[in-house]
């Protein structure tokens, strides 16, 4: 299976349109009890998460997990700190990149690979305002075309 494939339960929408993603990295996550059947349910989110790296490990934070409804005492706190697994080669390829000026890693999507949560994370660059009106030209004007061809088709 190709990286980012699998059964999608959420996705960062506007880390595409706020950053130039350069390369992606699959990560696994530890996560407690409850969380597993609350990713499964589709109950997470990663609208405000970010990943660290501190004394060589990888950490997501803000990533919110709802409780599970049925796991009364056994849940968790929504946004805890969750650690990722990655191997240690990609672990300093992170640390590398991010040292540049610029770079960032960011949560793009949660999927379920192989029956294991797994986060699909990337190292990117910010985007400044005038290259996001870049994007939303390109992206209307190729609607613009494919309208353009559906009409034309239909006679």
């Amino acid at each position: 299976m190709a990286k980012g494939t699998g059964k999608v339960l959420a996705q960062n929408k506007k880390a595409g349109h706020d950053y130039f993603i350069e390369e992606t990295f699959e990560a696994g996550m530890v996560l407690q009890g409850t969380e597993i059947k609350s990713i499964r349910a589709g109950k997470v989110q990663l609208k405000d998460s970010f990943v660290r790296i501190r004394n060589g490990e990888a950490w997501i934070s803000n990533m919110h997990i709802s409780p599970y409804e049925q796991g009364n005492r056994f849940n968790h706190d929504p946004l805890r700190t969750r650690k990722l697994l990655l191997h240690k080669k990609q672990l300093g390829e992170l640390v590398g990149r991010t040292k540049q000026d610029g770079y960032t890693i960011v949560p793009l999507k949660i999927y379920i690979k192989d029956g294991y949560a797994k986060l699909l994370i990337g190292v990117g660059k910010g985007k400044k305002n005038y290259d996001k009106r870049d994007d939303l030209k390109k992206k209307e004007a190729k609607r613009e075309m494919e309208r353009a061809f559906k009409a034309k088709n239909q006679f």
